[in-house]
């Protein structure tokens, strides 16, 4: 798979957005690699998490947020669902689990319920090794700062004010990737 020509099938190359896209799905693929050098004992599949990782968040292309130079009319809170379609699409059924897992720590659908998010009322929380390790790596690099990494207690307190579910998630997760 060349994750450089679908991001190209979806977004003018020139674009701010496409530069900040690429900058930031490149940053958090480098972090999931790191992860995996790291731990050889989880048996990841290298290739399919950079590719997952490039493809992350695809669907943001249609989302309305113009803080990142996106001006769509969807929420942002759907640009997984949004990437996941996108991606099956494409005819990439794993990669779109990554797309639709991979926002917060996972959404639950208690998540969905107390938040009222305009999401359908299912599980969205990371199931493999490597669609964890994208989530968590993404936790690192946010859209509007590209290149610099957050640190742990950071990326806690930008998920701290969705609930203290997904930050036990995510402490979890820093006992096994870091």
């Amino acid at each position: 798979m060349d994750y450089n020509s679908i991001i190209a099938h979806y977004y003018e190359k020139d674009s701010q957005l496409y530069q900040i896209l690429y900058s930031h799905s490149r940053s958090v693929a480098d972090m999931a690699l790191e992860i995996i050098q790291k731990h050889p004992e989880l048996n990841a599949d290298e290739r399919f998490v950079e590719e997952a990782a490039m493809l992350h968040d695809i669907g943001v292309v249609q989302c309305n947020a113009p803080s990142i130079c996106c001006f769509g009319t969807q929420p942002y809170i759907c640009h997984g669902m949004i990437g996941a379609e996108m991606m099956r699409k494409e005819g990439f059924p794993r990669h779109a689990l990554v797309c639709e897992r991979h926002t917060g720590a996972g959404i639950t659908i208690n998540d969905i319920v107390s938040q009222k998010l305009p999401l359908p009322l299912r599980d969205f929380t990371p199931q493999t090794v490597e669609e964890k390790i994208i989530c968590f790596a993404d936790k690192f690099f946010s859209k509007t700062r590209l290149q610099q990494r957050k640190t742990v207690q950071q990326a806690i307190d930008s998920l701290r004010k969705f609930g203290d579910e997904g930050v036990d998630r995510f402490t979890e997760w820093c006992d096994t990737f870091l």
